[in-house]
């Protein structure tokens, strides 16, 4: 009951990037614009995918989703970071407010990593197994993969938030953040943490490890398979459509990867503030841009989109 008590009475509060508030304009207005950038930019791939029958396939489902999911993803960590680069850190976060945010921190980055795995495995059958694309990556099996990913990062995230919030709080609250992310939460809590480091690890490898294996296993077979190809016109769409993937797989997974697969012991928190902006911010604003100009089909398709409307 005194648990329960104490616990009701914690707030958060985010330290500033900054003491100058010159500079944290700067940075809010930079963060704002990558943030409005994230939404336009997924939003458009998301309705363009949604409004184009061409683009009703597998790879461009996936896309649709991976896009829709880092929608949800940059909004769980930028309103709140906005606010407080505005007000210096000075309003904090309730004790639930702060679980529910790493909640869905956790369970969207985890459902978008797993999702680009899934997305290296549908690369890999497109370009292994043309014949038997459509049959082997009908429609059923696809939303079955993308419902996965959301189950599977539902899952871990409820358990490590929930294990995380059950350990007591005292002393000083203020997060070296800008957003209530895993480790600098764990490093406030003053009880034995290594239960909560051992789940940590388990997470990261399952989101992190296990998908990026997969994914390298699955472009050496790509890239065998792409040599083989006769024509350098098929040879130059292979390699366009993947290296997009890839380009994104390395953003996503190198700056993650940075953070969560090294002993919490040796976690820095300035450094790790620094690298979660790659991922929380500008990995979303990119992954439209990368996706959209290394993509014929898609531009295409969105000048098809642009064009009808602006006829109507």
């Amino acid at each position: 009951m005194g648990h329960e008590n104490q616990t009701r009475e914690i707030q958060f509060h985010f330290h500033p990037f900054s003491p100058i508030l010159e500079v944290q304009m700067f940075i809010f207005v930079l963060f704002l614009l990558l943030y409005i950038g994230s939404l336009l930019g997924n939003a458009t791939i998301s309705l363009t995918v949604w409004a184009e029958r061409s683009l009703h396939i597998p790879m461009y489902f996936f896309l649709a989703n991976l896009a829709v999911l880092e929608i949800f993803y940059s909004s769980t960590v930028a309103p709140l970071a906005l606010v407080n680069l505005v007000t210096m850190g000075r309003i904090p976060i309730s004790f639930a407010g702060c679980g529910t945010q790493m909640f869905f921190f956790v369970f969207l980055g985890s459902a978008d990593c797993i999702l680009l795995g899934i997305m290296a495995y549908d690369r890999f059958v497109a370009i292994r197994e043309p014949l038997r694309y459509t049959f082997i990556m009908r429609r059923q099996l696809c939303a079955q993969l993308a419902l996965g990913a959301l189950v599977l990062g539902f899952i871990l995230a409820l358990q490590l938030t929930v294990l995380i919030f059950h350990l007591p709080f005292c002393g000083h609250n203020r997060i070296t953040h800008f957003y209530c992310d895993v480790l600098p939460i764990l490093r406030l809590a003053c009880g034995d943490t290594r239960m909560q480091e051992a789940m940590i690890f388990i997470v990261s490898v399952i989101i992190l490890t296990i998908p990026f294996s997969l994914i390298s296993i699955s472009y050496i077979f790509i890239i065998a398979a792409i040599l083989k190809i006769r024509s350098a016109e098929g040879r130059n769409k292979a390699f366009s459509t993947c290296s997009s993937h890839l380009t994104v797989v390395l953003l996503q997974y190198g700056c993650c990867s940075l953070i969560y697969l090294r002993p919490s012991s040796s976690y820095n928190p300035e450094m790790g503030r620094v690298v979660s902006v790659v991922y929380t911010f500008v990995t979303p604003v990119l992954n439209p841009l990368i996706y959209s100009m290394r993509n014929k089909e898609l531009k295409d398709a969105l000048n098809k989109v642009v064009r009808r409307h602006l006829l109507q």
